[in-house]
């Protein structure tokens, strides 16, 4: 019989910023407001696709699980083994799951060290903050933005022809520069500048999403669901009467039930209860404000084992990222959306060994390959959307990763 290998968690007394723990190369986070996790190194990953993506990394992740002599002396959520995973919007394309070979967490007061392997506990450092300026190039990405008006044009008709309640339309745009992207200054930019989101990094894949999907954690479901947006101006007392009218606006209330109606039955079959408020309230950002409603719930004691895997599954794709009913949605963004979303709009954050996690959806985000960046922003077409207006959300939307970028 092979030998285990160790994984330890240490509890630590340096309070540094997460984000500027991450060393160059590849490497992982889910920061949100200066706590959450991040990691560096491989251990080992797997990427996967089709319809059981889901359970193909599950399995995967409990392989791993069992090989592993674990020696945990802060333990809850977050501690002893972690993977950080990125699922695909789409079940053709591709997920990645990583575990990493060092993770520093921090929630609270408490901050953390996991290792995996027999070596010493490895010294944690700040690293250097003086980035070395890019310059970025845009261009237009799959479609040009009349393009894109045509195709929310044409959702606009399927919905008046009854097809379909709302369905939700991506776009890209994609950055050129000189050199290889250090996503490093980009991730520190993007907390600095939306401390509300949760700041993601997996395989390339960059962002800050106001949206969380699923927390999980010792038997309590949490999900955020944000649909209906206005963008912001910058001056407070117009901003408040924007807030307003997003908040009256029947269009953007219509958009915002459609979303939290399906988290919440996609949660229903796993939970004794649930508690759904009566209407949303209005999420202030940094460029745009979004309709937003918490989902909670309480997971049924005598259910099966019921994980973080098994609650994604159910979750994706909700409504905000897809649209109602689901399938029919599903099929229209493939019949007219006219690009490949890869792991935008898809599920990214973290699990651990008990099965609990958090995960957001990949929203306000870039992928990265070499010296590119191609950033998404997609916007939900119902009944009473016009393709002018979708376009102008569009833009409010690319400007979280513009601004980071520039």
């Amino acid at each position: 019989m092979a030998a285990l290998i160790p994984v330890t968690t240490n509890r630590i007394g340096a309070h540094l910023p997460l984000l500027q723990l991450l060393p160059p190369g590849e490497h992982y986070s889910w920061v949100r407001g200066g706590e959450g996790l991040v990691g560096w190194g491989e251990y080992a990953s797997i990427k996967v696709s089709g319809r059981d993506r889901f359970d193909q990394v599950r399995a995967w992740w409990h392989q791993h699980l069992e090989t592993f002599q674990v020696a945990n002396a802060v333990h809850g959520s977050g501690t002893g083994p972690v993977l950080f995973t990125s699922f695909s919007f789409d079940r053709n394309e591709e997920s990645v799951a990583v575990i990493p070979r060092v993770v520093v967490g921090k929630k609270g007061a408490n901050s953390w060290i996991t290792w995996v392997g027999d070596d010493a506990q490895p010294v944690i450092t700040e690293t250097a903050t003086n980035f070395s300026s890019q310059e970025f190039s845009w261009s237009n990405g799959t479609l040009s933005e009349e393009e894109w008006q045509s195709r929310v044009a044409d959702a606009i008709s399927k919905i008046e022809d009854s097809r379909i309640d709302k369905v939700v339309l991506a776009r890209d745009l994609v950055a050129m520069t000189t050199s290889a992207i250090d996503s490093r200054p980009i991730l520190q930019k993007l907390a600095t500048n939306y401390p509300a989101t949760w700041v993601f990094s997996v395989d390339g894949l960059i962002g800050a999403t106001p949206e969380l999907l699923l927390r999980l954690s010792r038997g309590m479901v949490t999900s955020r669901v944000l649909a209906g947006t206005i963008p912001k101006t910058g001056d407070d007392a117009k901003d408040l009467a924007l807030a307003a009218s997003l908040a009256r606006s029947s269009k953007d209330l219509e958009e915002h039930e459609y979303a939290v109606r399906s988290v919440a039955e996609a949660l229903e079959p796993f939970c004794s209860s649930t508690n759904v408020p009566d209407a949303p309230f209005v999420l202030h950002l940094a460029n745009v404000m979004h309709l937003a409603t918490d989902v909670t719930g309480a997971l049924i004691e005598s259910a099966k084992y019921v994980d973080a895997f098994a609650l994604l599954k159910s979750l994706h794709p909700s409504a905000a990222v897809c649209g109602t009913p689901r399938n029919i949605a599903f099929d229209v963004i493939d019949e007219i959306e006219g690009m490949n979303r890869g792991r935008y709009a898809g599920p990214v954050g973290w699990i651990d060994a008990r099965g609990d996690g958090e995960l957001g959806i990949a929203l306000r985000s870039g992928q990265i390959t070499d010296n590119s960046i191609r950033i998404f922003a997609g916007c939900g077409i119902v009944a009473g959307s016009n393709p002018v207006i979708e376009l102008a959300e569009s833009a409010a939307k690319f400007e979280a990763m513009r601004s980071a970028l520039n």
